[in-house]
């Protein structure tokens, strides 16, 4: 089958401490996954309670760049209304510096209005989300490749000859992922800032549907469409048999049947089946598997011993 990279991805708001994405970290590196991820929220969905409490996205990311050296390191994705974008971009280089090049940079216009509220954090209507985000990727990514002085003037931000420093390893800045379903503005900042799109479990009619609309964007601004790495995002439970997918599934929440329809579950060998099939209708490069029950590193384990190799 066609290479496919696999990355862990881990929702730690869940319920994480720093040593348990450590661990997990840790073992994908030594499983030989290509790139860890990690969502950028403050506040558990849903019923759990979230014990320990949040960590954050780029204060984690930092440490493990220094108790990792191969595996990637990235947001799948980094609010923009989490921060500003010049002290973003700073801390984005930084950790860029302390993996030595392994950082890549998801950003979103935010979405979650309770985590908002929660810590005090200002939620504009989805226009002004929108208009900040467009803005953030202007002004951080103009920060990271000047070699002068950056000067932006926006709607919602002022940068004023700005040295643009530190600079990232990366030159001339990480790779910016963007992703989402929306229909215009989202391919449009896609085709402009992002070397990768990411659809995050959704059907896949849709998936394909929004590929070709970040293909036509990308033609609009005279961008060879070859040029944008492809990825999916999907629940994963894999089990060795029958007994162990549901013991994995039970394990978070979730119906076996439901994980089947809406993710990626089942043996090595269904699991391969349908990756396949995603990756021979999309033309993805990589998929990022949502991991998460974290305490459970023979899983991270299982999917590179017997789904992986597949697709090496």
């Amino acid at each position: 089958m066609t290479a496919l990279e696999f990355a862990v991805f881990t929702e730690p708001q869940q319920g994480a401490s720093y040593d348990d994405l450590l661990a997990v970290a840790r073992t994908a590196e030594d499983a030989g996954y290509a790139a860890f991820f990690r969502s950028d929220h403050y506040l558990v969905m849903g019923d759990g309670e979230g014990l320990p409490g949040p960590t954050d996205a780029w204060i984690t990311l930092a440490g493990l760049a220094r108790e990792t050296s191969r595996v990637r390191l990235g947001t799948l994705v980094t609010a923009a209304t989490f921060r500003e974008p010049g002290p973003l971009a700073i801390a984005v280089a930084q950790v860029d510096g302390m993996s030595g090049g392994r950082v890549e940079f998801g950003l979103g216009a935010g979405w979650y209005e309770r985590e908002h509220q929660a810590y005090g954090l200002r939620f504009p209507d989805t226009g002004e989300r929108f208009d900040r985000f467009a803005e953030q990727l202007e002004v951080i990514t103009g920060l990271w490749a000047t070699e002068g002085g950056f000067t932006f003037s926006g709607k919602h931000y002022e940068v004023l000859d700005s040295p643009g420093l530190p600079k990232p390893t990366q030159r001339p800045g990480p790779p910016v992922v963007i992703g989402g379903v929306g229909a215009k503005r989202t391919p449009a900042l896609a085709a402009q800032f992002a070397a990768e799109f990411n659809v995050a479990f959704q059907p896949l009619e849709t998936a394909t549907t929004q590929f070709a609309r970040v293909d036509d964007a990308c033609r609009a601004i005279g961008r060879d469409p070859a040029t944008m790495r492809r990825s999916l995002a999907q629940v994963v439970c894999v089990g060795r048999d029958d007994a162990e997918v549901a013991r994995r599934a039970a394990a978070i929440g979730r119906e076996v049947d439901e994980l089947k329809e809406n993710g990626l579950a089942g043996t090595p060998a269904e699991v391969v089946d349908k990756i396949g099939r995603l990756l021979e209708a999309t033309g993805i490069v990589r998929v990022y598997l949502q991991t998460l029950d974290l305490a459970d590193l023979d899983h991270v384990e299982l999917i590179a011993a017997e789904v992986r190799p597949a697709f090496a």
